[in-house]
């Protein structure tokens, strides 16, 4: 293996790295941003361990395309440089991109499914409330009718006796 393409696969390694540190950071962003009784909030562990899962499928991914998937033992430390160099420097930056993304696109497609679940909600309510209107006579009827023949039943019973 040239010089070149190790030196190119570190590169990758650390990019890697950077990468992971990005999405996780920016994971963090958003189960910060949530409500405690959120679903993300609740299943931020699992949630957090299927993206360190996706992370290292993507990192061997970057390996299969750089090298045909052969690990050398600096990629590891590659990978961790990249983190620490996301963390010295690439922090603050991505964190306000973070909020921008998180302000300007995640919370208006939120309200979007918000809003279309509360119609899709009112609408069923309007539907069982015209239903309960049209049906309350004839429930009511059966009630008196009930209470009519529960009552006509005592009186025959309390004539017998």
């Amino acid at each position: 293996m040239s010089l070149s393409v190790q030196f190119f696969s570190l590169l990758a390694m650390i990019g890697t790295g950077i990468t992971a540190g990005i999405v996780m950071d920016l994971f963090g962003t958003i189960v910060a941003a949530c409500d405690n009784r959120s679903f993300i909030r609740r299943w931020a562990f699992w949630l957090e361990c299927l993206i360190w899962i996706a992370l290292g499928m993507v990192s061997f991914w970057v390996l299969i395309m750089v090298r045909d998937g052969a690990w050398r033992m600096y990629d590891p430390v590659a990978q961790v440089s990249g983190l620490l160099l996301y963390a010295a420097i690439f922090h603050h930056p991505v964190r306000i991109i973070g909020r921008l993304l998180l302000l300007v696109v995640l919370r208006p497609i939120w309200l979007i499914i918000r809003l279309v679940y509360l119609m899709i909600q009112r609408i069923f309510y309007l539907i069982y409330s015209i239903l309960l209107l049209i049906t309350s006579p004839f429930i009511r009827l059966v009630k008196n009718i009930g209470k009519f023949l529960q009552n006509k039943g005592r009186v025959l019973y309390n004539r017998l006796h």
